[in-house]
């Protein structure tokens, strides 16, 4: 209970509120500003692939703090964790070192989005173009190895740009999320928590692990399901490296947790 007539969100550490706050008034900008604006604020602000025209630096920070508008429970279920496990997370690790950790967890996971999409952006772009085109897959993959060289073939280099400019683009605090769970994972092992429709408690430690093992499957079988597995995972990997950092170097002691 509080005293002093204080509320609970006025009792919330202040990283983790401003960061609920900024999520929610962006996302609710985002649906009352005309849809030209926007767009603009997604060409902006969204992560864009490097090889794209509209990818700058700056998407490796700004898209962590942009949503779905077309449903409120990408917002909700990313603000609903970061409600749950991000108060006790600030609160052990103080405002600054938290808001360090979440936002290294948020570029973490853009970069490792970059390099999936280093991987599997020219094999999407092959199959779309070459339907669009009605070539075949190796004409279409050498029209682009040479647009890649430097080579105009046609308009396929404006194509490809269309490709990568409006189909590879992501948004969304998750990447930083998975980062915040798989801390309270590493920090708080062996805390119970309890699931949706699952009435038994289940050690905070299985939980990062089952959560990762499903991103993982999901992110090498659902490539074009439209959510960025990867970047969940990396989220995860750029956490649990700063996590054992910390640890190295004294920071965060084994017995202060459990």
């Amino acid at each position: 209970m509080l005293r002093n007539g204080n509320s609970f969100w006025s009792a919330m550490p202040p990283v983790t509120k401003n960061l609920i706050i900024i999520n929610v008034i962006i996302w609710i900008a985002m649906i009352v500003l005309p849809a030209s604006t926007t767009g603009k604020i997604l060409d902006i602000g969204g992560l864009h692939y490097w090889k794209g025209n509209d990818f700058h630096v700056a998407q490796l920070f700004t898209y962590m703090f942009m949503h779905d508008t077309g449903s409120i429970a990408h917002l909700f279920f990313n603000m609903f964790t970061l409600f749950m496990f991000g108060i006790t997370l600030e609160r052990v690790l103080g405002g600054p070192r938290y808001l360090f950790y979440y936002i290294t967890c948020g570029i973490g996971a853009a970069i490792i989005q970059e390099f999936t999409w280093m991987l599997t952006a020219e094999n999407m772009a092959i199959k779309i173009l070459s339907n669009a085109y009605g070539v075949g897959f190796p004409e279409m993959a050498d029209a682009i190895n040479r647009v890649d060289m430097g080579f105009t073939v046609g308009s396929v280099g404006e194509s490809l740009q269309t490709f990568y400019n409006h189909y590879l683009v992501t948004i969304g605090a998750s990447g930083a999320i998975y980062g915040v769970l798989l801390a309270f994972g590493m920090l708080f092992p062996n805390r119970p928590l309890y699931l949706m429709f699952i009435p038994i408690p289940i050690k905070a430690k299985w939980m990062v692990i089952g959560y990762g093992i499903i991103e993982l499957g999901l992110g090498i079988s659902s490539a074009t399901d439209g959510i960025a597995h990867f970047a969940h995972l990396g989220g995860m990997i750029f956490g649990v490296l700063l996590i054992l950092y910390w640890k190295h170097q004294g920071v965060i002691r084994r017995n202060d947790f459990y």
